[in-house]
């Protein structure tokens, strides 16, 4: 009997007749390597997955040389990606990611829908140079000299249908568009031809993911007033979320404040941001503070909402800003207080979020899930509309949206299917854990929520201690008539 073949070899058989002789059956014997057909048959019936010499496979060679990285680096060079499906194809989204009034860039050009505001843009134009004082030329030659690195930053293949020319009056056209809004949004002398209500909706479409345009263009129309404009950028996006009535700006503290923040620079921020949405995200976002609240495990394993933290003995109040990254918990003897950071919730704020949720996802956007951390931190916070009224009612939320229903809904609808960073507000989890498991500090504050939560419990509380003292005296005096007497 033939020794047997140790080669492992693999049998593609076609039909029936090309199959194994019945005789053989199931512990017939194999067929031998020097059957089978050569290796260089590409793909045949038979073929040997191993190689006849000692060489690698050319497939698993381009591979190892590739290393993986080649397809990533290019998708980060596309900053402005398009939004994933998981996000757009919810019911509830889909008119989150579109523009309604203007379009930026190549994603939505050529709507008809859009095409009123299109008109518009030439006479931007001619207010930016005028502005500028620049001879309009020279600032389409500074937008022209980076419309290669400026292509790049959109989708492979999205910018196919328009040439070198036609892309570069497109950023031209966005750009200065862009900066007359953000100018006249800043400066309340200046205005636009667009109607009242019209104009939130621009301010909106500027903030989706899908319509952005590459800051290098807008650095390049901002000469020769670079940093003058950048200020007026930060402080167009800056207003974007509204300030609570709890937070005062403009006063000297707050400008020292500002300054600070800017002087010291967050790890590995970019020099350069890398469009309006972004900067949006930097400014709720801070990398720094975001690490401390974070830890390697978190032991809060338990959902609370706002309205049972209180019966807990937790307190809300705002934050001094309205970074997602400020909150904190500050215990204390029997009570602690959680620190949020105050916000405006309006028909903007859904596609706002989900925008920066999607701008999460893109290839070399920040690493953190900051933001989608957060939102899926306020989901566990606010169950129902009660959780929202005691938000409201501290200063955390200001709704300008309808009833707290529809914010709960909202904050609800927004979480759902977010995958947030483990380790994110773990540390602040953790401390909520700790005062939740503290038998002491939950007793007396289910004691004095039942007793002191409104006039009516307190006086009932002060009419039973003050019948208490009286049932005493009264049984004092039965007990001692001699001594009552006395005195």
């Amino acid at each position: 009997m033939a020794a047997p073949n140790n080669e492992i070899s693999i049998n593609v058989w076609l039909s029936p007749n090309e199959g194994p002789e019945k005789e053989g059956g199931v512990g017939g014997s194999r067929a031998s390597s020097s059957e089978q057909p050569d290796a260089a048959s590409n793909g045949k019936p038979g073929v040997s997955l191993l190689p006849s010499d000692s060489s690698r496979d050319p497939w698993l060679s381009s591979i190892m040389e590739d290393g993986g990285e080649s397809g990533e680096n290019e998708s980060q060079q596309s900053k402005i990606q398009k939004v994933p499906a998981m996000l757009r194809d919810v019911e509830s989204n889909k008119k989150c990611f579109d523009p309604f009034m203007v379009s930026i860039g190549p994603y939505h050009r050529g709507k008809p829908e859009l095409q009123s505001m299109e008109r518009l843009k030439t006479a931007t134009v001619r207010q930016h140079v005028t502005e500028s004082k620049v001879e309009v030329q020279d600032l389409y030659n500074k937008v022209a000299k980076v419309v290669g690195d400026a292509r790049k930053c959109y989708k492979e293949g999205s910018t196919d249908e328009l040439d070198d020319r036609e892309f570069a009056h497109m950023m031209f056209l966005d750009g200065c568009f862009i900066l007359q809004f953000i100018s006249c949004s800043t400066d309340k002398g200046k205005k636009m031809n667009i109607k009242g209500h019209n104009v939130a909706f621009v301010r909106r479409d500027l903030f989706l993911l899908e319509n952005q345009l590459p800051f290098l263009v807008l650095e390049a129309l901002m000469l020769p007033k670079k940093e003058e404009w950048l200020e007026k950028i930060n402080n167009f996006v800056d207003n974007t979320r509204a300030h609570s009535p709890h937070h005062k700006q403009g006063g000297w503290l707050d400008t020292i404040t500002k300054k600070l923040f800017r002087e010291v620079p967050q790890e590995k921020e970019e020099q350069q941001p890398v469009h309006l949405l972004g900067i949006l995200h930097a400014q709720l976002i801070n990398q720094r503070d975001l690490n401390s609240l974070s830890c390697l495990v978190s032991d809060w394993s338990s959902y609370r909402s706002a309205n049972e933290l209180k019966a807990a003995g937790i307190q809300f109040k705002p934050s001094k800003t309205r970074r997602f990254t400020d909150v904190n918990f500050e215990p204390a003897l029997s009570f602690g207080t959680l620190k949020l950071p105050p916000m405006m919730v309006d028909d903007s704020t859904r596609s706002m979020l989900l925008n920066l949720v999607a701008y999460e996802t893109c290839p070399g956007a920040p690493d953190d899930s900051g933001v989608t951390s957060y939102l899926c931190f306020m989901d566990v916070l606010i169950d129902h509309a009660e959780d929202v009224k005691e938000l409201r009612s501290n200063g955390i939320l200001l709704n300008f949206l309808g009833s707290d229903k529809q914010v709960a809904e909202l904050f609800n609808e927004i979480a759902k299917d977010l995958v947030p960073n483990p380790h994110a507000y773990a540390r602040v989890k953790g401390d909520i854990e700790r005062h939740y498991n503290n038998k002491a500090k939950i007793w007396i504050a289910e004691w004095l929520h039942t007793h002191f939560t409104s006039p009516w419990t307190f006086l009932a509380f002060l009419g039973a201690i003050l019948a208490l003292a009286l049932s005493i005296i009264q049984t004092y005096l039965a007990a001692f008539p001699a001594d009552a007497k006395k005195t």
